[in-house]
């Protein structure tokens, strides 16, 4: 955990401003976030206060469903806004399945940049790396991923969109980011997609959290089933299709409460 005056800290980090990576490693029980992260955090979750659990449920929704796509035989993995690294990571998931897999991790921020970069200093048969680039670009993305030598864009990829798109605002277009990502990708690619919902909350508590985001670096914006399914639109969509986290092929039986969770989640292949 930092705090301010660190001489270690770049300056383009911006601790004072929070940042959705820092926040949601926060409610994960992480320690890489700064005071401003820490507070904001606390004011959604007095909002809010399901946002911990949720971001909990989305870990282990990616952890189900990367290790299906692996087990389909995969090994190609691009994870776009992969936030600060903890346990369950993509690359981990792969390569306990397939020890050959190759990740690429993408993020814009210099924290997730720096403490991915550890993370992967390991010894495995695969290769993973993280680069910088913006989801807003696809195709700058998707070169700068390539360029690392490590994905051959000719075969299938599992390409990860866990909980980031809620962050794009619909001026920025998310549909076509995805349609970009997707249309660059072979067949036989898969999607796996996490996505935050209002769905469940009421109005006077979204607005809430809202507005503490928009203080952020980046916007939170809630979008509905439809919304969310409409990013899949072209694709084959896998059993049981756009469902909260918890149900989509759960470990164990789901909480009673598991289709009021915030997050939809869905994986699906290209043809």
């Amino acid at each position: 955990m930092w705090e301010p005056g660190d001489p270690s800290i770049p300056a383009d980090l911006r601790p004072d401003v929070p940042h959705p990576a820092r926040m949601y490693d926060y409610y994960l029980g992480g320690k890489d976030h700064f005071p401003a992260d820490r507070e904001a955090a606390e004011r959604a979750l007095a909002a809010n206060p399901e946002f911990r659990s949720t971001a909990r449920a989305n870990r282990a929704f990616l952890r189900r469903a990367v290790r299906h796509v692996a087990g389909l035989g995969l090994d190609q993995y691009l994870d776009i806004g992969t936030g600060i690294p903890t346990a369950g990571n993509t690359h981990e998931i792969a390569q306990a399945e397939n020890p050959h897999a190759r990740v690429v991790y993408v993020d814009n921020d210099p924290i997730v940049l720096s403490h991915a970069r550890a993370l992967m200093a390991g010894t495995t048969l695969g290769r993973t790396t993280v680069i910088q680039a913006d989801l807003r670009d696809p195709a700058g993305l998707l070169a700068a991923a390539e360029a690392e030598g490590i994905l051959d864009l000719g075969r299938p990829v599992a390409l990860v969109l866990a909980a980031v798109l809620h962050f794009l605002r619909d001026e920025e277009r998310p549909d076509k980011v995805v349609r970009e990502l997707i249309d660059a990708l072979a067949p036989g690619s898969h999607l796996v997609l996490s996505h935050g919902t209002a769905d469940f909350i009421p109005a006077a508590v979204r607005d809430r959290v809202i507005g503490i985001y928009d203080k952020a670096t980046a916007p939170l914006v809630g979008r509905s089933r439809d919304q969310v399914r409409s990013f899949l639109d072209g694709l084959e969509v896998l059993d049981p299709g756009v469902v909260t986290v918890p149900l989509w092929r759960p470990d164990t039986t789901p909480a009673p409460d598991a289709d009021r969770v915030s997050m939809y989640g869905a994986v699906a292949r290209k043809a």
